[in-house]
Parts: structure tokens; sequence; C-alpha cells
């Protein structure tokens, strides 16, 4: 059974950090992209980052460009997003994601993890 186990989510103030990881059970995911999603209440789910199998591709929501880092190391077969300069408008339950095929959007999505409560305070 395939399972994406999120942790790292919490209450930080506005300009913090923090750091979500993702561990990959069940199969390997080291030739798929991975991705975090976010969704807000009362908003749809938005791809905020993606990584390909081999890392060596990356892209990011423009809205957090510049401040969000995605990563992943294949040997444990987890995947992080390191969020800085944290704003009141990223606070969202952040899922993550795999994807057997290209990961471009929500329905792209073969597997996903539970989510993570982010919450940011002005």
């Amino acid at each position: 059974q395939v399972q994406l186990a999120e942790s790292g989510g919490g209450l930080v103030q506005a300009g913090g950090s923090l750091r979500l990881s993702c561990a990959a059970s069940g199969r390997t995911f080291r030739r798929d992209d991975m991705g975090w999603f976010r969704q807000a209440p009362g908003k749809g789910r938005e791809l905020v980052a993606r990584i390909s199998g081999s890392g060596g591709s990356t892209s990011y929501l423009d809205s957090v460009t510049g401040r969000f880092t995605i990563s992943r190391d294949n040997a444990k077969n987890t995947v992080y997003l390191q969020m800085d300069s944290l704003k009141p408008e990223d606070t969202a339950v952040y899922y993550c994601a795999a994807s057997i095929g290209v990961l471009i959007s929500a329905k792209s999505v073969t597997y996903w993890g539970q989510g993570t409560q982010v919450s940011v305070s002005s």
C-alpha cells in the first residue's frame, strides 16, 4: 500500500520558516514527479512546487518563487519543502503529491498525502 506521510506543519509568525517533509512508502518514487499542493479555506487546491524524479527540474507557483525551495532525497524516498519568509496568505493545508506522469495539476496526481496544516500569523 502506497502512503505519503507529511510532517513539519505548524504555527509560525510572519517572516518565519518551516520545513515540510513527505516520506513515501510502499513503492519507490525515484523516477516520478513529486510536489506540494496547498488549499486555503474556501479556495481550490493549487500546485505550489514540483520536482522531477532526478531532482534536476523544479518549478514554483509565482507567489512563492524565491521564498520556497523544493528538494528530494531519493535514497530516503522523501521530498521536502523549505518555506522561508512566510506570509499570512501562505496559511493553508499543504498536501504532498506524486504522479506517475508529469505533475502539472491536481488532475495529474496519482497519490496524495493526508495534508498538514501551516498557519502564519501576522
